[in-house]
């Protein structure tokens, strides 16, 4: 009878850890499965790794293999004279039916299989995800806009071959969106093997920098310029907002930095929405007239105002 070396087959030590072997298993069980693979001796290797899996994967099983491996080698195997096979029962792993001899005659002879002696239905593994980084604008989270994106997905070719598709999706940006939140789209993953369902698409919310607000979480700011003027005498401005433009009173003796908060102005769902800070900046002209200079200079005339009077 023919030995079977369940880690060579794996190609994993003799010590190897469950997650090693799962890992092992897996990518061996992509290259060979029947639904991928053209190779002539597909099927053969993919009952072979299954077996070997079904055997490692079980503590006890496991134990009873290596107990026996040091009775195997080249030349055949014999089980010694005192051991005594017992019955294996499936366990709802990833292997059904086909079992080799030299299986049959370690653990028992399992249960039937399909009537071609291997299903090759048995390895189902669900698509991988696919994680992308969607690019919207501001306006484009707060209200909930339709887009079109374009991605690529690994696909296998008649030949068995791995490969990529583009695929295009409408997605819709919930109203509410914010920085940093996820868009999941069941389905819209990489295929799966074996009959199994394909994975996700999650698409990761980046905020485009916007010319005039500035994102923190839910809350927003924008900068207010202003001329020295009116910060002195203040006055009402329109400010813009995501839900149109509003009147905004600054009052006199505003200083340059000072902060208005605009309540439920910011991002985040009708309900539960962040504020709009509007921050003044004080912006001086970047040139004056002679009328304008005078002026100047009759106010520094007339002020007593030290603003380095608390220097050392």
């Amino acid at each position: 009878m023919e030995f079977k070396d369940y880690y060579d087959i794996l190609g994993v030590d003799a010590d190897a850890d469950k997650k090693t072997l799962k890992a092992a298993y897996r990518k061996l069980a992509r290259k060979y499965h029947p639904d991928v693979s053209t190779q002539s001796d597909a099927e053969e290797r993919f009952k072979e790794l299954s077996e070997a899996y079904e055997v490692l994967k079980d503590d006890e099983k496991r134990a009873q293999y290596d107990t026996l491996r040091q009775y195997g080698g080249a030349g055949g195997f014999d089980p010694p004279p005192d051991w005594r096979s017992g019955d294996f029962q499936q366990d709802g792993g990833e292997y059904r039916g086909g079992f080799s001899e030299f299986f049959e005659e370690v653990f028992g002879r399992a249960g039937h299989g399909s009537r071609h002696g291997f299903s090759e239905q048995h390895f189902a593994q669900r698509g991988d995800d696919i994680e992308l980084v969607l690019a919207a604008f501001l306006e484009d989270v707060y209200r909930g806009e339709t887009r079109t994106i374009s991605y690529q997905v690994p696909v296998f070719d008649e030949r068995g071959h791995l490969d990529t598709a583009s695929k295009t999706l409408k997605v819709k940006i919930p109203a509410g969106t914010t920085q940093g939140d996820r868009i999941r789209l069941k389905g819209q993953g990489a295929p799966g093997i074996g009959g199994a369902p394909p994975g996700d698409l999650f698409l990761h919310v980046k905020i485009a920098e916007h010319p005039l607000y500035v994102v923190d979480g839910l809350d927003l700011s924008i900068t207010l310029p202003v001329s020295p003027w009116e910060a002195a005498l203040g006055r009402k401005f329109q400010v813009p907002t995501l839900d149109g433009a509003i009147n905004l009173s600054v009052p006199a003796d505003s200083q340059n930095g000072k902060r208005f908060r605009l309540r439920g102005r910011g991002l985040g769902k009708p309900d539960h929405r962040g504020d709009l800070y509007v921050v003044l900046r004080v912006t001086m002209p970047e040139s004056a007239s002679e009328r304008e200079r005078a002026l100047w200079q009759q106010l520094s005339a007339a002020s007593d105002f030290d603003p380095r009077q608390n220097w050392g």
